[in-house]
């Protein structure tokens, strides 16, 4: 249950604990002045905030939703049902589920502070974000759930193509409308932007002011034509589970089932990878590359292990998840259960020469060096499985762009050869290897970064070439 942070704001006795999820780039916020407390968007998998609440011995009153989120499932009906907290949601949004209804303008006490929900349109049509004030009237920060982020904006091209340009607009009138709103000593909080899909663009900044926004921020500091035509320009592909995610959202999901899935043997796993599941290994690419179940795939923990899995799978494919131990198993599955794959089919641990009756497969992994002088001997198809955009600004000369989203349905469109697989760091890479060597294709796994490849001799075209 890691990836809560130490308390970031101290004003007037009020606390702000933010939760991490890094692996989707994501923070929940626990907000309380010692006696009462709120959470802004909770994340699936409550047991982390309910965790927070203990420590600090203090009572949730009041759960808040910026927005239906698209790129996980909330846990907030499941918190307001598990402690007796007050569920609030924007009444414009047309859910499934009995909640508390809130407004622009509408300001809600909650012990010694005073939280405004304010109309932030941009992310989705219906978005709100919160304003926290003490009892005082000091202004204490605002939690922006997919409006302003840290030096970027929540994208807004989520409700499909056609209105990416309106809520492009929508987003540059809200972001200044909190900044004319708020003092700039005022803290910003967002939900997204720590590696999420859902921002536009990424940062590094782990905190922010409403007066540093101003300064740094493209949607501050550009007038409406130039903030949507640079944001339009940058926008990239996102997971495609995330179509599931707000419709679930709506429905009001329950909480998860957080239980050890069922132990599968040896054949057990044969017999669901020949039936067309995913039995996805959690290891490491160096481990899986050296030896692995014929057929599964690699899907590694210390990568963005759900984002991708959810944007590759065919949605409703059962996954059963082998892992060195049980504890790997757990985490994956805490993973999946926030986008909505909520139990695996079974599970195994341990050696992987116990999870077949077969020799163990395996595949060479190499350095853009090797690939260089490689070429110098034989001719090989160097695979990019970058984004499109990444494969535009600069990619190996004669390289062929399949995206790792696209790859799965177009494993027939990979040139005959040996294949020379690579993407920006390696890990994307070790699950394009897994998918091509469980069809049968004779390939090296580039594991450096994409940053090295001109060094080693490579010839690298960019997007005018």
């Amino acid at each position: 249950m890691s990836g809560t942070n130490q308390d970031v704001t101290i004003a007037n006795g009020i606390k702000i604990v933010p939760i991490e999820t890094p692996t989707l780039g994501d923070r929940t916020y626990v907000v309380h002045d010692g006696t009462q407390a709120f959470v802004v968007d909770p994340q699936r998998d409550i047991d982390r905030v309910l965790a927070v609440l203990d420590d600090a011995g203090v009572q949730l009153t009041h759960v808040f939703e910026t927005h239906i989120h698209n790129d996980y499932v909330t846990g907030g009906l499941a918190l307001s049902r598990r402690t007796g907290a007050a569920y609030l949601v924007n009444a414009e949004d047309p859910v499934e589920f009995d909640r508390t209804t809130i407004r622009d303008g509408q300001t809600v006490p909650v012990g010694r502070m005073r939280v405004t929900a304010v109309s932030t349109p941009g992310h989705t049509f219906t978005h709100l974000s919160y304003t926290l004030a003490a009892e005082t009237g000091e202004h204490i920060g605002v939690f922006s759930g997919g409006s302003l982020l840290f030096g970027s904006t929540g994208r807004p091209d989520l409700l499909g193509t056609e209105h990416t340009d309106t809520l492009a607009r929508l987003q540059h009138a809200s972001a200044h409308t909190l900044a004319g709103m708020l003092p700039d000593t005022a803290g910003v909080f967002p939900t997204h932007g720590f590696g999420s899909f859902c921002s536009s663009t990424q940062s590094n900044a782990t905190e922010s002011t409403i007066g540093q926004e101003k300064e740094s921020n493209p949607v501050l500091t550009q007038d409406e034509e130039d903030y949507v035509r640079g944001l339009v320009d940058e926008l990239s592909a996102y997971p495609a589970y995330y179509a599931h995610m707000s419709p679930r959202n709506a429905a009001g999901p329950s909480a998860p089932d957080l239980s050890p899935p069922a132990k599968a043997d040896a054949s057990e796993l044969r017999r669901r990878i020949e039936a067309g599941e995913w039995v996805v290994d959690l290891r490491n690419r160096t481990a899986f590359a050296a030896g692995h179940a014929p057929g599964s795939l690699n899907f590694g923990l210390d990568g963005a292990f759900a984002t991708y899995l959810g944007w590759l799978i065919t949605w409703g494919t059962p996954v059963t998840l082998l892992g060195d131990t049980a504890a790997d198993v757990a985490q994956a599955q805490r993973e999946l259960v926030r986008i909505g794959i909520d139990r695996p089919a079974a599970h195994a641990t341990g050696d992987p020469h116990t999870w077949t009756d077969e020799q163990l497969a395996s595949f060479p992994t190499g350095t853009f060096a090797d690939l260089d002088q490689v070429r110098r001997h034989r001719p090989v198809v160097v695979l990019d499985v970058r984004r499109e955009d990444e494969f535009r600004s600069a990619r190996i000369a004669g390289a062929v762009n399949i995206p790792i989203h696209e790859l799965p349905r177009r494993v027939d469109e990979v040139p005959e050869g040996e294949l020379w697989v690579h993407c920006a760091s390696g890990y994307r890479a070790s699950i394009a290897a897994s998918i091509l060597n469980a069809a049968g294709r004779t390939l090296v796994a580039i594991d450096d970064s994409f940053a090295n490849a001109e060094k080693a001799g490579l010839h690298l075209v960019g997007p005018d070439t």
